[in-house]
């Protein structure tokens, strides 16, 4: 007997909707029928509660289980049409407000306020119902939102030792209809936790205490999960530097007793083999081979294995400014020491970078005018390291030309020899000059990387320059031709904490040259001056810096000397407030005729806030035509000046007047450069 149809043909035949060409109905009358339909099954729902209100005799769950539920929401076409809900977000059960109040914990230990402070900084830097700024789309959103926060909040009070931590959250209508729903978020803290047992599960090593005095939580205090990391982090990074290039450190295990309050932390570390720095191995496009890489680096095959000594070696790799990429790592070497220490080898992958580079600057100085220099480099030509740099320089007073080959890294890190040629032509109110010179230099120089303690160097240099000078003899300007053959050296001590921006410490150059003078006769003479600066931290934003300089020429007259080899003060880079050359003797026309020694001081108050700062300055100083300076007649200027401060180093502007001005001297002058004026 065939089984009966579950609705008839006419019922099923009813409910196919017509296919004739009748028009659509429009989105908004289909919008309000799925509102009217929501509505009656609101409704429905209402009544369907009613007939299960014996159910409300029941008795009520427990206190610590129940989670609030927002009510009711309205339909969400009031709530679009309302634009936003409103809300206020409060956390309850944190109460302690200062860094020398106590809380309690649930068992009554003393818990520190900035274990609660932490907790409650940390929620309101990650809440997201803060970062909605107490404005949402819906009350469904604040519910999502109060949700996450409550995990959000779980999470921290957990990683603050508190693991038996729970949090309510309760969402409740304001009694005003138009007023915000208010969010409140309650903390049952629990009790805190603490380091019980410490141990480390690792064979021994050397020193036997390199794992445990290396981990800084001890037994009693919190189990805070920032202070776990950070040991463990710690361990990472200390082991590979003492000795111990393949260390892994392994997941904690921490064993939780509700009784004590005590937790047992071990941890699994396996420091791997202790190791002597190996062979270097170059792999990939090299622009150096091993033996090259051998001169940068700061150790030496045998020496214990120390992984900042690799760091040192990557950045001065990079420093060259050849490679696009590099890399050195560690791997297995092969024998051992002759104490039975393994080796462990360096691989260097490298990737050469392109050689060649544009370079240019610009400057503005009173009495030296606009200078804009400009230069192209091939910076391995000559493998390796080997430069060739082309430069030229155009002012209103002054341009040159130059081609000169640099070695960097000759032999040793951080030497450099330079040969270079150069003609320049000066015209200043102290001289007009056609020069021609010819320089070898060797010098131990500091980078931004390593800045050294001690530098030095050593050269000798030749020119040839055409002058038209000023004689007083004879009351005329004259042009003369010099020759002149230099030994210069100078040597260095640098104990400041930044070679580009210092603010503390003090810096001492000495530079010697003795030279011969064949211009006028053969004449022996020695050129020495002597540099100092120091600087002092009042706060953290405001530096005292102060720099003194003193200058001698003996073994010849000034008028035998030619006028570019003289001393003079005044300009940017000595006393501002004073055009460039202009301190010192001045001929009939009040033009500057330097002298043959010069002392200068200067003193500034540098203040600054985030990438900008202003500075107040002295300066004081004067040229002089004996060879010994006078200490008196001195020149003062004085100025502010504005600070830009980039990863390069700062941008200087500089604004100075002198105070007591001679007849020829500037009201005013401006400086612009880069780097700070000492």
């Amino acid at each position: 007997m065939p089984n009966p149809p579950i609705i008839t043909d006419t019922e099923f035949n009813a409910t196919i909707p017509s296919l004739d060409d009748a028009p659509l109905e429009s989105i908004e009358a289909w919008k309000a029928e799925q509102e009217n339909r929501e509505e009656d099954r609101s409704v429905a729902q209402a009544a369907a509660q009613g007939a299960v209100a014996p159910l409300l005799n029941e008795p009520l769950p427990p206190i610590e289980n129940f989670d609030a539920e927002p009510p009711p929401a309205p339909t969400q076409a009031a709530e679009r049409e309302a634009g936003a809900v409103r809300y206020i977000l409060r956390l309850d059960g944190l109460d302690a407000t200062t860094t020398t109040d106590l809380a309690k914990d649930a068992d009554g230990i003393a818990v520190e306020a900035a274990a609660w402070n932490d907790v409650r900084s940390r929620f309101y830097d990650l809440s997201s119902l803060r970062e909605k700024g107490g404005r949402a789309e819906s009350r469904a959103e604040i519910s999502q939102s109060a949700r996450a926060d409550r995990q959000l909040l779980l999470d921290i009070l957990n990683g603050q030792g508190f693991f038996d931590a729970d949090v309510q959250v309760k969402i409740d209508t304001s009694a005003n209809e138009d007023g915000p729903v208010n969010v409140v978020l309650t903390v049952l803290s629990g009790r805190r936790y603490y380091l019980g047992q410490i141990a480390f599960t690792a064979p021994a090593v050397q020193p036997d205490d390199l794992i445990s005095r290396n981990f800084a939580p001890k037994t009693g205090d919190a189990i805070v999960a920032d202070v776990i990391l950070a040991a463990e982090a710690k361990l990472s990074v200390e082991l590979p530097q003492n000795g111990y290039p393949f260390a892994n450190v392994g997941q904690r295990d921490i064993l939780l007793d509700s009784g004590s309050g005590m937790g047992d932390y071990t941890l699994p570390v396996d420091p791997g083999v202790r190791s002597y720095f190996g062979q270097l191995r170059t792999e990939g496009v090299a622009t150096f081979d091993a033996g090259h890489v051998a001169i940068l680096r700061r150790f030496k095959t045998g020496d214990l294995y120390d992984s900042r000594k690799v760091d040192d070696l990557r950045a001065a790799l990079i420093a060259t400014g050849l490679l696009s990429t590099v890399s050195v790592e560690a791997i297995p070497g092969e024998g051992a020491a002759p104490d039975g220490t393994p080796y462990a080898d360096l691989l260097v992958r490298q990737e050469a970078a392109p050689p060649r580079s544009l370079a240019a600057s610009a400057g503005y100085g009173t009495g030296q005018g606009f200078r804009a220099e400009g230069s192209w480099t091939h910076r391995n030509l000559f493998p390796p390291e080997g430069a060739l740099r082309v430069a030229s320089l155009l002012g209103t007073q002054e341009q040159a030309a130059s081609v000169a080959f640099d070695r960097a890294n000759a032999g040793r890190r951080d030497r450099n020899i330079e040969i270079s040629l150069s003609a320049l032509h000066s015209n200043y109110d102290a001289f007009e000059a056609y020069t021609g010179r010819l320089a070898v230099t060797m010098a131990l120089v500091s980078t931004p990387i390593w800045q050294k303690k001690f530098t030095w160097s050593i050269g000798a240099e030749i020119l040839g320059t055409s002058e038209d000078a000023f004689e007083l003899a004879r009351g005329v300007r004259d042009r003369q031709l010099y020759y002149v053959a230099a030994l210069p050296g100078q040597v260095g001590f640098d104990r400041s904490n930044d070679l580009l921006d210092p603010v503390r410490g003090y810096r001492m150059n000495i530079r010697i040259s003795p030279e011969a003078s064949l211009g006028t006769g053969k004449q022996i003479y020695v050129r020495a001056i002597w540099d100092g600066s120091y600087y002092h931290p009042v706060k953290d934003n405001f530096v005292v810096a102060a720099r003194a300089r003193f200058a001698t020429i003996s073994g010849i007259s000034r008028d035998n000397l030619a006028p570019s080899r003289r001393f003079y003060g005044g300009g940017g880079g000595s006393v501002r407030g004073f055009g460039y050359q202009r301190l010192g003797p001045l001929d009939p026309n009040n033009d500057p005729i330097g002298g043959r020694s010069v002392n200068e001081f200067a003193l500034e108050g540098r203040y600054r806030f985030g990438n900008f700062g202003v500075v107040g300055f002295v300066d004081a100083g004067q040229a002089y035509v004996s060879s010994i300076p006078k200490f008196d007649d001195w020149r003062v200027g004085v100025g502010l000046g504005g600070r830009f401060y980039t990863n390069f180093g700062p941008v200087r502007l500089d604004l100075a007047t002198p105070v007591n001005r001679r007849p020829g001297d500037s009201r005013f002058s401006v400086y612009v450069s880069i780097g700070q004026a000492f």
